[in-house]
């Protein structure tokens, strides 16, 4: 299971899956929905994450592999006889306060690595499972949205460009002054599921993406930064490094996500970093 093709395969075989899987979770969307404990992430449970993740596991199984997941939901686990030879980084689903409010914009992320490290991830899936797109990418490949390569955006400057930008700092100290950014940026916006969001600067939707919460999880960006650097994008932490750090749910990162180089100097010169 080592080529784009063979988890092609399987990332088409997981989104079907995790449809049908979240299905009945759709149609009880205008009840109140259950808290299922806390996750590994730290974030509340719902039905709609542990079916989801209960679908990827069970196609992985299905296709023979042994695999060690690193979910939001339930934390490390083995699977398998080698599961240490292949790692799967999951967030089940990104954005599952849109599902359960009915706003249509969710994914399903899954990123595959060969150690439990950001810089060693290979293949990753970004599911839209409210528009019927797919995001993939294997590395050294590409970048594809429904099997069609991507590429990122040419917007050269920041006076016309749309750039996401993550605000939600609720019970976090936001010590990053944002006023810059803003009065900057020509559009910013926010949908509310990063792993979605740096497949739209993938695919040149929009131009950048800022998170410098110190919130946002592995979990969630995994499968988007190789989509978005096979696409072209330049990611680097807030001091323009490049970002490693291990897979785990409670794993935190900053990170600014660019169309091109030139942007993303702009972006980092607006936060006090001239490159």
């Amino acid at each position: 299971m080592n080529t784009r093709l063979d988890w092609q395969h399987i990332f088409e075989q997981c989104r079907v899956n995790i449809q049908k899987a979240i299905d009945p979770c759709l149609k009880t969307r205008g009840e109140a929905q259950p808290n299922l404990g806390i996750g590994a992430g730290g974030d509340f449970m719902k039905p709609a994450d542990l079916a989801s993740e209960t679908a990827i596991v069970e196609t992985l199984k299905d296709q023979g592999v042994s695999f060690t997941l690193i979910s939001e939901e339930s934390g490390i686990r083995e699977y398998g006889v080698s599961a240490k030879d292949c790692y799967l980084t999951v967030d089940p689903i990104d954005g599952t306060t849109n599902l359960t409010r009915r706003l249509p914009f969710y994914c399903t992320s899954i990123a595959v690595s060969s150690t439990p490290y950001l810089a060693d991830v290979y293949a990753g899936m970004v599911a839209d499972l409210v528009h019927d797109q797919t995001y993939s990418a294997f590395i050294g490949e590409g970048a594809f949205c429904n099997n069609e390569p991507i590429h990122t955006s040419k917007a050269q400057m920041l006076h016309e460009a749309c750039v996401g930008l993550d605000l939600n700092a609720y019970k976090t100290d936001l010590t990053l002054d944002c006023r810059k950014i803003i009065q900057n940026i020509k559009h910013t916006r926010h949908f509310g599921a990063n792993a979605l969001e740096i497949c739209y600067v993938a695919g040149g939707i929009t131009d950048a993406f800022i998170d410098l919460r110190g919130k946002i999880r592995t979990t969630d960006v995994a499968a988007g930064f190789l989509i978005a650097k096979e696409a072209g994008a330049t990611i680097t932490d807030q001091t323009n490094q490049p970002i490693n750090v291990p897979l785990d749910p409670k794993q935190t990162l900053n990170f600014v996500a660019s169309a091109n180089i030139k942007l993303h100097r702009q972006i980092l010169s607006l936060i006090g970093n001239d490159v």
